[in-house]
């Protein structure tokens, strides 16, 4: 048999579902097999599509995520999705074709190091020059990009690799998984020590905490034994449900105006749970570096002079709070518990927003609302990077982990439809809802086209400002004048309509969470674009620097608010 088809043998013993990607004339081979496999090949109309629906098919399920493309500009087109999985800790597997070997040392056409390119956007890479070692190489890349913390990896074969004639006997390598490690029993005493001293403990919990449903629902069963409030990074939605009186509101703002209800301006000690600086920097919360910190997960932490844990817990993180549960010794004093019931009556008086008055433009607290009105539970919303992720991270209530999946680590535009398609293609029965900007939604809506011709009926909701609003909102927190971010936009429902999919565009009289039912009901991709106050983001910042805080004394927000 020929090497690529040795390659797509081992895919396929590493339990590959899907491949995503683009085909081109060095790849040639490699689609051959596929033809002939049990993978189904999903052609995407760009390669960073592709590598998105890999990147978030890896978040959904825990596995390997696989993406492809030829060389030159179609493994390029695959860097930005790449690096989104790679810091945003999601396991994926890009393979790219290339040119063949006695030309790689001169110019030729379309030929770049791809190798070299890709070593600052994964975990480990690869060229293959000998065909025989492709089980090796296959599992490696797998292991690696699975293991603790997941990230990206990737595989270069050239074409005559590809066309290589190998041994019948060569076979898969057996994906076995190492079992992680068991916590430190000294380092568990440890935690439980700082943690028993603690006025005011508080829990940070990041996406690591909700990477695995057994973490997140140990992490539960753990605050609310001990009584100890836990708050959210955006991409940590979900590891506590908000309907739980103990989670407070999540943290990822600018300006810091948001921290108070998080309970992190009073913390003493915060214990971070599957917590990652790349998300959101610990500067924001501790920048006086004097609240001691308990680092809870399956890495090490990062090296940061405003992050500095006392003792770090570094195993399973379902199995680290388990065994902390059983030696801890705390009880919150009556003065914690009467700052938690008035840290309690603020983070309630926030989620019971004003109301909204209907019309447009529309309040972006409406949109929110509305979003979360028309989903079940289970049902899963997709935010794509733009003003409108801010407003979802901090109000969107979550309540089961891997429910919300946001880009906040790399932060990618365009993110949100590829993303969606591939949470409706894990989960086929649940509502999928993609919340994007104006900006991002254009940077990926060619895939409406994959998502008509594969039949998944998801729902993108466009929030129309006609502007980069988060730059501009940035710009206007800084006292800049907005400069560079405006633009002009298309009429969405009738772009909509021409790929063949629904279009609707919200009037000051059409009633939203009824239009948003019209659209599931379609059964097919529906596109539903609104015009957003975006006057309404710097208002937030305000509105926020107005609350009271219930650690005045100690209150992390910005002088003068």
């Amino acid at each position: 048999m020929k090497a690529a088809e040795l390659l797509v043998r081992c895919l396929e013993n590493e339990g590959v579902q899907y491949v995503f990607g683009v085909p081109g004339e060095e790849v040639l081979d490699i689609m051959d097999a596929l033809s002939r496999s049990s993978i189904r090949f999903i052609v995407t109309r760009h390669e960073q599509g592709a590598a998105f629906m890999a990147d978030a098919y890896g978040r959904l399920t825990g596995r390997a995520g696989v993406c492809l493309a030829t060389l030159g500009p179609g493994a390029t087109n695959l860097t930005t999705g790449i690096a989104d999985a790679q810091l945003d800790f999601a396991p994926l597997v890009a393979i790219t074709g290339q040119t063949g070997l006695e030309r790689l040392h001169k110019e030729s056409h379309q030929f770049v190091d791809v190798v070299k390119i890709f070593e600052a956007v994964t975990q480990w890479n690869i060229r293959v020059h000998r065909p025989e070692t492709i089980p090796e190489v296959v599992r490696k890349a797998f292991r690696v990009a699975e293991q603790e913390k997941p990230g990206a990896t990737h595989i270069e074969l050239t074409t005559d690799v590809q066309e290589a004639e190998v041994d019948d006997g060569l076979h898969p390598l057996s994906p076995r998984r190492a079992r992680r490690p068991s916590p430190d029993r000294t380092a568990l005493q440890h935690a439980a020590d700082v943690i028993a001293r603690a006025r005011f403990p508080v829990i940070l919990a990041g996406s690591s905490a909700v990477r695995r449903p057994e973490a997140a629902m140990e992490l539960r069963r753990f605050a609310a034994r001990f009584g100890i409030p836990v708050t959210h990074t955006f991409m940590g939605k979900g590891a506590v449900s908000d309907y739980e009186p103990l989670s407070l509101m999540p943290v990822g703002l600018p300006g810091n105006a948001d921290l108070c209800a998080s309970g992190l301006c009073g913390a003493d000690t915060v214990i971070c749970v599957g917590y990652d600086q790349v998300e959101y920097h610990p500067e924001r919360w501790n920048p006086r570096c004097d609240k001691r910190i308990v680092h809870i997960d399956y890495t090490p932490s990062e090296v940061d002079r405003f992050y500095r844990p006392e003792v770090e817990v570094v195993a399973d993180i379902r199995e680290s709070l388990e065994m902390l549960g059983s030696v801890l010794r705390y009880q919150p004093s009556e003065r914690a518990k009467a700052k938690l019931a008035e840290l309690a009556s603020l983070v309630s008086q926030e989620r019971r927003a004003a109301p909204v008055e209907d019309g447009t433009p529309v309040h972006p607290m409406r949109l929110v609302q509305v979003a979360r009105q028309v989903l079940g539970e289970e049902d899963i919303l997709v935010s794509d990077v733009g003003a409108h992720k801010l407003w979802l991270g901090r109000y969107y209530p979550a309540f089961l982990p891997n429910t919300v999946l946001i880009s906040n680590g790399y932060s990618a535009m365009g993110f949100g439809l590829p993303a969606g398609m591939a949470a409706k293609l894990v989960y086929p029965n649940r509502r999928v809802l993609v919340c994007a900007g104006d900006g991002g939604f254009l940077m990926s809506c060619a895939e409406l086209e994959t998502a008509i011709r594969l039949g998944l009926g998801v729902v993108v909701l466009v929030w129309q400002d006609n502007s980069y609003g988060m730059i501009r909102w940035k710009q206007q927190l800084e006292g800049k004048v907005p400069f560079g971010v405006d633009f002009g936009n298309p009429d969405f429902a009738a772009l909509a309509r021409s790929f063949g999919a629904a279009g609707y565009q919200i009037g000051p009289d059409d009633d939203l969470a009824a239009v948003l039912e019209e659209a599931f009901h379609q059964g097919r991709p529906a596109v539903v674009a609104v015009p957003v106050d975006a006057d309404e983001n710097p208002r937030l910042n305000e509105r926020l620097r107005s609350l009271p805080c219930p650690f005045p004394e100690t209150c992390l927000r910005p002088r003068g608010g």
